[in-house]
């Protein structure tokens, strides 16, 4: 028997296929964030910093686009609810996610909700995050976000950001609402918990989110050598 980590599959992959996935990842992405509490953190200093508590205010945004474009919160200043997720292609937990969270999106761009994906992985260590391949992944899945570029990884550190994917919902007031992850399980036929989905619905009927905080899971972000120490 294989043990099963909290790294995910794509959504159409077979039992066997999830056992063969977990095992590639098990050895190829040994700092992958896991939920054992023996697990150990994949940096000294910028993966140890402590997570944005909910109710602070959005920091400022000055980050350049796949696309090119540089963005602030300015470009997002109508929406009802704003999704910042830190994610990154490389990532097989991001890869199993991605359709979800494509999903998530689309759903939500008619009731006001906006997305942000921050890539913040030092690209020496994960080439394929480039900003060239996010920009091609981007038109191809035609996502519904724009992917910024976080290449100081300065925007990742003060979110306190830790895994691929991290989400971070931000409401009209532009302060934290909730962070954490998408949902409860990576294998999509396991979740029980859309913790992100419940967010959104509690910011947009104006109630309390029950679950404010969620432990997220992940790929840890690839920090530089100047941020890992």
């Amino acid at each position: 028997m294989f043990r099963i980590h909290p790294l995910a599959p794509a959504v159409t992959m077979s039992g066997l296929a999830l056992a063969l996935l977990f095992s590639a990842v098990s050895a190829g992405d040994k700092d992958a964030a896991t939920t054992d509490a023996t697990a150990k953190p994949a940096a000294p200093a910028a993966a140890n910093l402590p997570v944005m508590p909910i109710g602070t205010a959005a920091p400022a945004l000055n980050l350049p686009g796949a696309d090119g474009k540089t963005y602030t919160w300015d470009d997002y200043q109508d929406a009802k609810a704003i999704v910042v997720v830190f994610n990154c292609l490389s990532c097989p937990v991001a890869k199993a996610y991605e359709e979800r969270l494509v999903a998530l999106g689309r759903d939500y761009a008619s009731k006001g909700v906006k997305m942000v994906a921050i890539m913040s992985n030092d690209i020496t260590i994960k080439p394929d995050d480039a900003t060239d391949k996010l920009k091609a992944r981007t038109e191809e899945m035609k996502y519904p976000w724009v992917y910024l570029v976080d290449s100081t990884q300065d925007v990742a550190k003060s979110y306190g950001a830790k895994v691929t994917p991290h989400l971070f919902i931000f409401g009209a007031d532009r302060k934290l609402a909730y962070s954490g992850r998408l949902d409860d399980n990576p294998d999509p036929e396991k979740v029980t918990t859309k913790d992100a989905r419940n967010a959104l619905d509690a910011i947009l009927a104006g109630k309390a989110i029950q679950s404010a905080e969620t432990k997220p899971f992940g790929c840890s972000i690839k920090w530089k050598k100047e941020n890992a120490s």
